[in-house]
């Protein structure tokens, strides 16, 4: 009875593994499509885990470096993620960039003006990375006036082989250094010295990367 029970949980575990490289194979076959078809710009395949969100206004563009990954489904990284990846153009001429091999968890980016995210980095899970404050701070008619005239947009420029821990909000007008660490939860508001290790909210510098 004992070695029945093993032999199911064998085939149980080996039906999932199946289901996974299948559902692995149809994400990233189709998703390839689907970017390819609404002008995602890549330099070569992503690896697709989950079906990303994507946003593309008029005369903006999305560019993908070589070997970037995307992780939008909680079974393939550790923490799990509370959504997929979503990456948005809000505005027309709008630019996000992503360099070769990074890797985004759950990450939000939504630029009306530019996001550039250089190679290597680590986006952890459920990172949110916006150039913009999406509406007005002026309280008449701040629930609909989305006119860019009213609306404060600043690039938002992140370096190579940059670690953003979970959580992490990086906000409009932000330089973040190359190797730099932000510390899980972090508020970025304003730039990061390269080999920089920061957390908090606002975030500042603690210390340096060795």
């Amino acid at each position: 009875m004992q070695k029945m029970y093993m032999f199911i949980e064998k085939l149980i575990l080996f039906a999932i593994r199946v289901k996974l490289f299948i559902l692995k194979r149809c994400w990233n076959y189709s998703g390839r499509i689907y970017l390819k078809a609404i002008g995602v710009i890549t330099a070569g395949p992503p690896m697709l885990y989950g079906y990303p969100v994507i946003t593309l206004k008029p005369k903006s563009k999305i560019i993908l470096g070589e070997g970037v990954v995307l992780c939008s489904d909680s079974r393939f990284t550790d923490l799990g993620v509370c959504r997929p990846v979503v990456i948005r153009t809000l505005r027309p001429g709008a630019l996000v960039s992503i360099g070769n091999n990074t890797g985004l968890s759950g990450v939000a980016v939504c630029a009306a003006i530019s996001v550039e995210i250089g190679s290597e980095c680590l986006l952890g899970a459920d990172v949110q990375i916006f150039d913009t404050d999406f509406h007005q701070v002026a309280a008449n008619n701040r629930r609909f006036n989305k006119s860019p005239e009213n609306v404060k947009c600043a690039p938002v420029i992140i370096e190579n082989n940059v670690f953003i821990g979970a959580g992490s909000k990086i906000m409009k007008g932000v330089k973040i250094g190359s190797n730099s660490v932000i510390g899980a939860g972090s508020v970025v508001t304003r730039d990061i010295p390269e080999n920089s290790i920061a957390a908090g909210n606002p975030a500042r510098v603690l210390g340096r990367v060795c």
